[in-house]
């Protein structure tokens, strides 16, 4: 089975045009994992699932800051879906799906809210100018995503990269 899982919508912005050592830098990174996984990521297929104890999903999500081809920083993280029996009355199916972000669990009420909150990623990156070069730089962050295989999907790694800011770090 193909998968034709992909990395849309890779997005670095900056909040601001300069930094100097020692001060700090926010990045934000968004993106989104669309395609065949997002597809299969049902009800209908957790139901199936569940039903031969494969209840749990786990993607890992490795994102390297770079500048040139220096790696600025590297960051991994990792999002988790966990199937259950729920007899929650505002939930009609019988097998749902709780979402752990951020080390926070969520339980959506929808399967798109369930597939956004474990698809969508919005990262905010906190640099300091100390971890860059003086002079000019251009971050970009390269995005390596895998799972394994599960009832409905097979093992997978995609990757992506974001588009390139452009960084002024400045004598302090």
């Amino acid at each position: 089975m193909a998968d034709n899982s992909f990395i849309a919508s890779a997005s670095l912005t900056k909040s601001q045009d300069s930094v100097k050592s020692g001060q700090p830098l926010t990045l934000s990174l968004s993106f989104k994992i669309e395609g065949a996984i997002r597809e299969v990521f049902s009800q209908k297929n957790w139901e199936r699932a569940y039903n031969k104890h494969d209840n749990g999903f786990r993607m890992t999500i490795e994102v390297d800051l770079k500048s040139g081809r220096r790696t600025v920083m590297p960051i991994k993280f990792v999002r988790k879906a966990a199937l259950f029996w729920t007899r929650n009355p505002k939930i009609p199916y019988r097998i749902w799906v709780s979402i752990v972000k951020d080390d926070a669990p969520f339980y959506p009420l929808t399967e798109e809210e369930a597939r956004s909150l474990l698809f969508d990623v919005n990262k905010v990156i906190e640099l300091s100018g100390n971890d860059l070069d003086s002079g000019t730089q251009k971050l970009y962050a390269d995005i390596r995503v895998s799972w394994g295989k599960h009832d409905y999907t097979e093992p997978t790694e995609i990757k992506g990269r974001s588009n390139e800011v452009e960084l002024m770090r400045v004598a302090a």
